[in-house]
Formats: structure tokens, C-alpha cells, sequence
């Protein structure tokens, strides 16, 4: 079929030059997509790369992921790798890619393979995708894949079908916007033999492979939605290009249908009948209902139910739409072609009233010659049924405006009176100018109906009054009659267009105020700083577009709904009704499905991240219409609301957030200054303590007890200080982790030798298995836990207690236990302990100012453990701790002769 070719919009030819410009500074991103590893992303992607290296492109490789393939791995020699960087995440040295090394060397080109890779922490984005978007930025173009699974609006979908669930996902917007898309396709016979060749895993892991991942039925699954993905990117791509060149015609690329909604009845038919064909192709569908200037004067049971009709199809499904526009054929045609749309489904017309008259389905055929109409038959009640007739033409519309009548019937009078004096100075034809004119005026300032009422007066009383014989409706000469029914039809039609043209001039000034109101109200919320301010102005807005008293209903700090304003009230509000809109994130109350005789409606307002909220709005009876316009307004201006009130909460959010870092780094500074501070002179006086006792001639026993006590006392206060400084550093993040494989009973050891003194009360029993695997951690700062554990363990149990300190291999982790017999911990008080200055009794004769138990989960959590604390059955208390056993190296046997 021939392309034709229209002039095109030039308010879209700006859009489209302004997204050219910024595209031109921006990188190409072609994504090499596959239905699951193995089919050969990577290696199609490494071929084309060399194909552009032997045409001369300057291309560079950021990340690519061979997976031990020696294939894939031989088409990287040659060439130019960027060096990967080295991160330090817990001990470990993980390789990332290198974004500044990348913009340094700025590439024409880049490959990164796996787009949905997370980086590792400490990367300056979380997310691989984020670095190819600075790539783009920057000019480079990129070149990565990407699996189905991974795209975010499939993830679900995928891991429904394989029960295995992908937290690694790209946002769909990323891949819509690629400017390629190349399906790497390969059947799930072929994938299924290189997975058995060991050529997409090691054999150990394709064996796990086959029996969960790669089942038959879940590689035809993903494969099909590989297909349709790449279906539906490739139709929105026709529609760009159709847009781009202003294609006029429909291309019949798939089985895609419009449904026309009128305004009579047994549109529903057509909505279900659509619906039934869209599941049969398997295609989205649309809906549109076109509302003209005469369908505007609709009473407001039709409108009604022509939003109705519209309802029930989104909720079946179809994208939905409501336009304006002079002809309905052409406003039709225009928006199937827009969207690419082959097959329209209308109602069946009535009989027509003129042989001549031609139905809605033939004028569409002769609009769009390239679309499939299909009739589709009312019900017989339907058909029969009164169709709905406008507002003005109403015997109760006639009965309300007779006053304008009364002022048509005054007007023509009027001008009867006032050129009967001058029928001897004027022509005829100068006096019906004069009728016309005060038709026409009549309509300008009464509407339709008073106008044509005028203009038949207008000809009665020329006919009466001035056209020979007078004062008689009689002619005396025949070319009178053509006057007459020229006369009317002039001032017929021209009334008739001036009460219309008039007629939308209101509605254009109505949309205005509308648009404007709704401008001032967004202004307004950009720099409201508190929820009282939103709703202050929120309701002010509901009063003055829609006449209607409202309350904003916002989440406290327990997630729970609460009025907002300190003064406006809503007697009729139900709080279940809100609390269920909230939860299903749904209309709910008047007018609407759900629970529709209710007095109040409620709007949920859904933000970006959530729903925030609830807007509760109270018809006025007489000025709430379900007009498609207020609708949108209504959907619109509950959009900003709830932007609004995600922005002030996070702008709170991120207040405290300050407060609390400012409050941390002031209180770890005052920590770390008074730890320094006060560590030297307690040095000191142990030292001079220490040198009274060892100074000849030696002291009294009296004096020695307190120069001992003096001791006792300063290493006590030391201890505390030093606890004081290591929770500063903690807390401050300055801790530098010296990881190795180190035994266990060293540390424990070195423990017990540092505590001896504490513990010289106490019977003190150490269980380590032989086979206890060598343990990956700090020997400093792990000698520290057991110091303090053991120290705490020896405070709180009286003298003669027994303190017991074992270990045990639990799976892929070694668990380690220290446990007393003493009274044990206060219930509910367990993980409470642990939380900085927390002591199990507030007042307690047991010094100390309860940082030793902050101090160890701290420390046992840096190393990637757990720690955790609860009371034995026979009495006393036991700390846990975890620590991962990892892969340990053997140690090697003393052979002894």
C-alpha cells in the first residue's frame, strides 16, 4: 500500500527536532537480547565488535563476562581492554569496572555486557545500567546484553513460570529507549545440547542447571516472551517512524482494533464485543468516544452513560480515550492512524431518514479507504430505545428559558416599530438586513432556540408589516416567497453558528480556567514546605474548580490515615470506606464501583514510590457532573497532591536524616576528644601507682592497699575510655578490618590471659573441637569480643560461677558460645543489651556504662557475623556468636618420629 503523505503538525515537528538535537550529544545503546544465558548474547556481541574493528571504529571493552567459554574468550584477543578496578568490600578485593578510566579513554565505542549487574559497594552508581546512562551522557556508544528475565516489568512473569526469582532487573524504560534491539534467538533443543556440550556451565553446575533453570517448558516460556518483546519494541518503532514521516495510513503489521463509542445506547455490545476479538487475536484494543460541539449539550444521564460505557472497557482491558473535535469521522480516522489501528468496530446505524443520507460506516470507509469496518448489531430493546436528544430542544429546557423567547418576540418587535417610520426612506432589502441582524443578535446573546424563534418571527413580521398589501400575510407579487425563505435560511444559519460558535467560546474559556486553576495550584504545592500547607491548598482548589468541600487525608508516622487540616471538617466521611480506597489504591464512594451511595468520594493519591494519601471530596448536589474533562482534572490534580506530599515527606526525611548524622559525628567527636584527652594522665597514674609499690623501702600494708585500689581504679577508668574510643571509631566507620586465617583457641586464649584477673573468682571451662576449621578475622579486634564477653560474664555472676566458652561447626558457619550460670539477662531485654550505653539494670552496683556488648556485635558484625544473646533453660545466660566458616585453608600435619 502507497504512503500518503500529510503536511505535518508543527508543534510535533519542534518536538521531534528538539529530541533529535539532544539525541545527536547523546551515545547509541544497542542491546544484544536473549530468552536465557547460553544462546549466545555475548559472543554475538564480541563478533560484531570485531567486524566494526576491521572497519576502523575505535572500540574499547569495559566488561565482558566469557564464563570460562573458550569460544567467546578467543574473540578478545586484540582487543584494547580497559583495566578493571580493584575494590575493597569486607576483606575481599572485588573487580568493577572502571567508569572514570572509561570517560578518560572515551571510546567510540564500548561493549558491557550483563546490563542488569549490580556493582559492588563503594562504585559510584549501585547499578551497571546507571553506568552505561554516564557512557551515553558523555557520547559514547554502548554495546550490552541483556536477558528477559531481567527486564523489571517481567521479572515477576519470569520467576511465576521458573520459581526461581531474578533481583537483578533493568527498568523497561532502559531498554525501550536502546536505539537497536538485536534478538540472539537459538531453540531450546540447541540451548539444551551446548548445556550438555559444557558450554554454557561447568558440568557440575549444568547438571543443577537442567533440573531447575533449564526445563523444556521454561526455556519455550522465556523464549516466547523474548519473541513478543522484542515484537512490541519493534511495533512501537513503526509507530515512531509512521510518526516521524507523517504516514497518514494505516499498516496492517498485526490484528489491531478501535471500538467507537456513541452516544446512544448499546455501546456496551460493541465494548464487549471488541473485548471478546482483542482475547481471541491476543492484541491490545482501544476505545474512544468523539464528543462534538452538539454532543456537548448531552443531559447528564447520557454523558453518564457514555463514561459508564467507557469504564467497562478499561476495565476489560482497552486503552481508552475521550476526544473533541467538529467531525467524528475524521477525528476517528485520525487517531486510528495515529496508533496504527487496521480494524474499527462501530454499531449498526438505524434506519436512515433520507435515501440520500449515507451511515456512519460508509462515511469511514470513504475517510479511511485502508480500514476494516465491522458492523456489529444492537440489541432490539437498545434499538428501539429513545435516543438521547440535546439539553435545548427538551420541552422542560423550552419551559426554562422562556424569558428568552419573550426577549426574541421583544427584539423583532422592536425593529418592526423602529423601521415602520422609515418604510419610505429605505429599500426592502435594507429593511431585512436590519431583521437579519437583530436575528443574528438574538442568537449571539440567547442561544439556538430564541434565535430561530426570532428568525421566524423576523420573516413574519417583514411579511406583515412592510411587503405589499400590508398589514396582511398575503403577497402580491411571487418573487416574495423567494425573499421569505431566503431571509429565513440567512438568518437560520448564521444564528445557528453564531449560538455555536459562542457556545464553544465558553467551553474554550471553561477549559482555561480549569487549566489555569490547576497551574496556580501546582505552583503553589512546589513550594508548600509542610502537609498543612498541601492541604490548605488542595481544598481550596476542590472548592473552586469543582464547588465542592474536601478534606486531605494524609499518613501519619504509624502509617495511619489522618486528617491533615487543624479546621476543615467532613461529617460524612466513613473511615473504612477511606481505609479501603487507601489499601486498593482505587476510587471508592460516590459515583463510583464501590459502594457508589455514598455521600463522599474518595480519590486515592498515588505518588511515584506509594499512595500517600486520600482526598475526600463532597459533591454538591447540581454542580458535580462525571464529564470526562473533570475527570482528568480530578486525576490530575490528585497526581500533584500526592507528588507533593511525597516530596515534603521526603524533604522531612531527609532533615532528620542531617540531624542524626550531625548528632553522630558531634557525639563521636566528643567521644574520641575525651578518650584522648583523659588517656594520658590515667597512664600516668597507673605508672605512679605501680612505682609506690615498687619504690624501697616498701609501704605499709594500708598504704599499699591503696596505691593497689589507686592501680585497680585507673586501669578500670582506662578501660572504660578505651571502650569509649573504640565505639567512636566504630560508629565513625575508621576501624581498619586485618583479616586472616587465624585458630581459634589462640584468640580465646590470649583472652583468658587478658581477663585472668577478673576471673580469678571463677571456674573458667574451654571446649574447642580439634577439627574446629581456622577462622577468617581480625585477631585484635576478635580478641576484643571474647575480652569483653568474658569480662561481662565475670561481672554479673557471683563468685564461685562457672563460665563456659566452646564452639561447634553449624553448615557453612562456626557457631561460638559463652555461657554462665549466673541470674542470667532481664526478660524482654535480650536485644537491648546490645544498643550503645544499655545495661541490664539501670541501677546496679556492678560498675560500668554498658558499651562491652555495643562494642562486640559491632565487631562481630564488621566481619560478616551474627551475634545474639537469650538465658539458658537450667539458668544463667549464653551469647551465640556466628561467624562464616568460609573456605578455609588445611593446616598442614606435624609428622612426629
Amino acid at each position: 500500500m502507497a504512503e500518503m503523505v500529510q503536511r505535518p503538525d508543527p508543534d510535533a515537528l519542534l518536538a521531534q527536532l528538539e529530541a533529535d538535537a539532544l539525541q545527536a550529544r547523546r551515545g547509541k545503546l544497542k542491546i544484544f537480547f536473549g530468552a536465557s544465558p547460553g544462546v549466545g548474547k555475548t559472543y554475538a556481541m564480541l563478533s560484531a565488535a570485531r567486524v566494526l574493528v576491521g572497519q576502523g571504529v575505535d572500540l574499547a571493552i569495559g566488561v565482558v563476562e566469557t564464563h570460562g567459554r573458550s569460544e567467546t574468550a578467543a574473540l578478545l584477543q586484540g582487543l584494547d581492554l580497559i583495566p578493571l578496578r580493584l575494590i575493597d568490600y569486607k576483606g575481599h578485593q572485588l573487580q568493577e569496572f572502571d567508569l572514570d578510566a572509561a570517560l578518560a579513554r572515551a571510546p567510540e565505542l564500548i561493549l558491557m555486557d550483563e546490563l542488569a549487574h549490580s556493582n559492588a559497594p563503594g562504585s559510584r552508581h549501585p547499578k551497571r545500567w546507571q553506568d552505561v546512562e554516564e557512557l551515553l551522557g558523555a557520547g559514547i556508544d554502548v554495546c550490552t546484553t541483556v536477558n528477559v528475565q531481567h527486564l523489571e516489568s517481567l521479572n515477576d512473569v519470569v520467576g511465576g513460570i521458573t520459581g526461581t526469582k531474578v533481583w537483578e532487573t533493568v527498568p523497561d524504560h532502559v531498554f525501550d529507549s536502546a536505539d537497536e534491539i538485536i534478538l540472539v534467538d537459538l531453540p531450546h533443543e540447541e540451548l539444551l545440547r551446548r548445556l550438555q556440550e559444557g558450554k554454557v556451565y561447568i558440568p557440575q553446575q549444568a547438571e543443577r542447571a537442567v533440573q531447575n533453570f533449564f526445563r523444556k517448558g521454561n526455556l519455550l516460556a522465556l523464549r516466547e516472551l523474548a519473541l513478543r518483546r522484542t515484537a512490541d519494541r519493534v511495533d512501537d518503532d513503526v509507530l515512531a517512524y509512521r510518526r516521524e514521516k507523517s504516514v497518514s495510513t494505516v499498516w496492517p503489521t498485526q490484528e489491531s482494533l478501535l471500538v467507537c463509542v456513541s452516544a446512544g445506547v448499546g455501546s456496551n455490545k460493541l465494548i464487549r464485543a471488541g473485548a471478546r476479538q482483542a482475547a481471541q487475536f491476543n492484541v491490545s484494543w482501544h476505545a474512544i468516544y468523539v464528543e462534538t460541539p452538539r454532543l456537548q449539550r448531552l443531559p447528564a444521564d447520557a454523558r453518564a452513560r457514555i463514561l459508564r460505557t467507557l469504564k467497562l472497557a478499561q476495565d476489560l482491558g482497552a486503552t481508552t480515550a475521550s476526544l473533541s473535535g467538529q467531525d467524528p469521522i475524521a477525528v476517528t480516522v485520525a487517531y486510528a492512524r495515529d496508533h496504527n489501528l487496521g480494524k474499527v468496530i462501530i454499531g449498526r446505524d438505524t434506519a436512515r431518514l433520507w435515501p440520500w443520507q449515507r451511515s456512519f460506516a460508509e462515511r469511514m470507509s470513504r475517510a479511511g479507504p485502508e480500514l476494516d469496518v465491522v458492523l456489529v448489531a444492537r440489541d432490539r430493546d437498545e434499538r428501539e430505545s429513545t435516543p438521547p436528544t440535546l439539553s435545548e430542544s427538551t420541552p422542560t429546557a423550552v419551559a426554562r428559558d422562556w424569558p428568552g423567547y419573550a426577549w426574541a418576540a421583544a427584539a423583532v418587535a422592536l425593529v418592526a416599530c423602529l423601521m415602520t417610520p422609515l418604510l419610505h426612506l429605505l429599500d426592502l432589502a435594507n429593511i431585512v438586513m436590519v431583521f437579519l441582524l437583530a436575528a443574528v443578535f438574538v442568537a449571539y446573546k440567547l442561544g439556538r432556540g430564541p434565535g430561530a424563534f426570532a428568525a421566524l418571527l423576523a420573516v413574519a413580521a417583514f411579511d406583515f408589516f412592510f411587503v405589499p398589501p400590508r398589514f396582511s400575510f398575503a403577497v402580491s407579487d411571487v418573487q416574495y416567497i423567494l425573499t421569505f425563505a431566503v431571509m429565513l435560511a440567512v438568518a437560520l444559519l448564521i444564528g445557528q453558528l453564531t449560538a455555536g460558535l459562542k457556545f464553544q467560546v465558553a467551553v474554550a474559556e471553561s477549559r482555561e480556567q480549569r487549566i489555569r486553576a490547576l497551574f496556580e495550584m501546582a505552583r503553589e504545592l512546589s513550594s508548600a514546605l509542610a502537609t498543612e500547607q498541601i492541604a490548605e491548598i488542595s481544598e481550596r482548589f476542590v472548592q473552586r474548580v469543582f464547588g465542592a468541600p474536601s478534606l486531605l487525608l494524609a499518613l501519619d508516622t504509624k502509617d495511619k490515615l489522618v486528617s491533615v487540616s487543624e479546621t476543615a471538617t467532613l461529617p460524612q466521611l466513613d473511615a473504612g470506606i477511606a481505609q479501603w480506597a487507601f489499601d486498593h489504591n482505587e476510587l471508592a464512594g460516590f459515583s463510583t464501583g464501590t459502594l457508589p451511595s455514598a455521600p463522599v468520594l474518595y480519590v486515592p493519591l498515588k505518588a511515584p514510590m506509594r499512595t500517600r494519601g486520600i482526598l475526600a471530596i463532597l459533591p454538591t448536589a447540581g454542580q458535580w457532573t462525571a464529564a470526562p474533562e473533570q475527570q482528568r482534572l480530578l486525576e490530575t490534580s490528585a497526581t500533584l497532591i500526592a507528588i507533593a506530599l511525597e516530596r515534603v515527606h521526603f524533604i522531612a526525611v531527609a532533615q532528620e536524616a542531617l540531624i542524626q548524622m550531625e548528632s553522630e559525628q558531634l557525639r563521636n567527636s566528643l567521644l574520641s576528644a575525651l578518650s584522648h584527652d583523659l588517656r594520658t594522665p590515667l597512664t600516668v597514674l597507673t605508672g605512679l601507682a605501680d612505682s609506690l609499690s615498687l619504690a624501697g623501702p616498701p609501704l605499709p600494708k594500708a598504704q599499699d592497699d591503696i596505691a593497689q585500689s589507686i592501680r585497680d581504679e585507673a586501669l578500670r577508668t582506662s578501660a572504660l575510655v578505651t571502650n569509649l574510643l573504640d565505639m567512636a571509631r566504630l560508629q565513625s566507620r575508621n576501624v581498619k578490618i586485618n583479616r586472616d586465617w587465624q585458630p581459634l583457641e589462640e584468640i580465646i586464649g590470649v583472652a583468658l590471659q587478658a581477663r585472668a584477673h577478673q576471673l580469678s573468682g571463677h571456674s573458667v571451662e574451654v571446649t574447642l573441637p580439634a577439627d574446629l576449621p581456622l577462622l577468617y578475622f581480625d585477631p585484635i579486634l576478635m580478641e576484643r569480643v571474647f575480652c569483653n564477653l568474658l569480662e561481662n560474664a565475670a561481672k554479673y555472676t557471683p563468685t564461685g560461677s562457672t563460665i563456659s566458652l566452646w564452639a561447634r561447626q553449624n553448615g557453612d558457619s562456626v557457631e561460638i558460645i559463652v555461657e554462665d550460670n549466673g541470674p542470667g539477662l532481664p526478660h524482654g531485654k535480650e536485644e537491648a543489651l546490645f544498643e550503645a550505653f544499655a545495661r541490664g539494670r539501670n541501677e546496679s552496683a556492678v560498675t560500668g556504662v554498658g558499651l562491652g556488648l555495643s562494642i562486640v556485635r559491632a565487631i562481630v558484625e564488621a566481619h560478616e557475623g551474627t551475634v545474639s544473646a537469650g538465658n539458658r533453660d537450667e539458668g544463667g545466660t549464653r551469647f551465640v556468636i556466628r561467624l562464616p566458616a568460609g573456605n578455609a585453608p588445611e593446616v598442614p600435619r606435624e609428622v612426629v618420629e
